[in-house]
């Protein structure tokens, strides 16, 4: 089992490693020519170089701790158009900082990924959206690709949701419209306002569901277990690939610090138990997470790695999980 985390590598004191800088359209449009592809070029050298010390870091973790997501700003703007050829002209020069960048991580088996945002919508029903989406969904195939991906089923993995007012008639038809590439690398998940699990299941034959449980429990008022006979559906729609989990529970003082929250008594609207908290203060829920031991599980909590890797430790001593350093030592894993 690897944790991942997302976007924002931190330090002890909650401050970002290595972070990625980003611009304005706004600013961006503001500027002469040259000074555009200035602006561009820097911030993209500076995101690969950033984001290859970052991976760098994450080589010398213990290999249950080698997974994250990748920001979407790696690449600024990249999808305004008054951008395209700016990138079109620096970008072939960049090609081998996204090289070294995929080749550290396959190297050090880190798993990595992208999370397009809540305006990438396949299925809506309005066709600007849709070509939208599509364009970001190519960004983000592109930057995996340049990184050596994209070539074997789910070698990374593009998630998005699946909402919209098309359903899934309307992602279908997205799907279809993809580069080979991103239909090898997307998966779509769960949310907890629009799309049930029942409902992301029915993309399967097309592409990898990632279960959300904390989206499921928002939805349905639920705690889904990993002897669900939905869950069984989520793991073969990986096709012997290792599937993926999110992990993230409602704010601290929304819900107890210790126990299964029952929404009915907690009376707190679902916006508020939408929100994910700083870290992992529950052990109930910590050991429900840890005991899906077919996934890998993205933590997704403010805290990012500094939240994790106690999950991590917890895990270990709880022997939820096993400590790969002690394997790698031969001493007897946790089964």
């Amino acid at each position: 089992m690897k944790l991942g985390f997302a976007c924002k590598y931190l330090n002890p004191e909650g401050k970002q490693f290595f972070p990625f800088r980003a611009t304005t359209r706004k600013r961006f449009l503001s500027l002469s020519h040259d000074e555009r592809y200035q602006l561009l070029y820097e911030i993209t050298v500076t995101n690969l170089n950033h984001l290859f010390l970052t991976l760098e870091q994450l080589a010398t973790l213990p290999p249950s701790l080698r997974m994250m997501r990748i920001g979407s700003d790696l690449l600024p703007l990249y999808t305004v158009p008054e951008a395209a050829p700016l990138f079109a002209e620096f970008l072939p020069a960049l090609h081998s900082q996204f090289a070294r960048c995929g080749e550290l991580a396959r190297t050090h088996q880190i798993r990595l990924s992208f999370h397009p945002g809540q305006y990438t919508v396949l299925a809506s029903d309005n066709p600007d959206v849709v070509t939208r989406a599509l364009e970001d969904v190519e960004y983000h195939t592109l930057c995996a690709c340049l990184m050596g991906y994209g070539k074997t089923f789910q070698d990374f993995k593009i998630n998005i949701h699946m909402n919209g007012k098309a359903g899934f008639d309307g992602f279908k038809q997205s799907f279809n419209r993809l580069s080979p590439e991103a239909r090898r690398m997307l998966t779509v998940e769960n949310d907890e306002i629009s799309c049930s699990l029942e409902d992301v299941l029915q993309a399967a034959p097309l592409c990898p569901v990632v279960l959300d449980i904390h989206h499921h429990w928002v939805k349905e008022s639920a705690f889904i277990q990993p002897d669900d006979a939905r869950v069984a559906r989520v793991i073969d729609s990986w096709r012997g690939v290792r599937p993926v989990l999110h992990y993230s529970i409602s704010q601290e003082g929304i819900i107890p610090a210790q126990g299964w929250p029952d929404q009915q008594q907690l009376g707190v609207s679902k916006s508020k138990l939408r929100a994910h908290s700083d870290y992992f203060f529950n052990p109930t829920l910590n050991a429900w997470a840890l005991s899906f031991r077919e996934f890998d599980i993205m933590c997704e909590v403010k805290m990012k790695n500094l939240a994790r890797e106690p999950l991590f430790e917890w895990g270990i001593a709880q022997q939820l999980v096993a400590d790969p350093q002690a394997e790698s030592a031969g001493e007897q894993p946790v089964k």
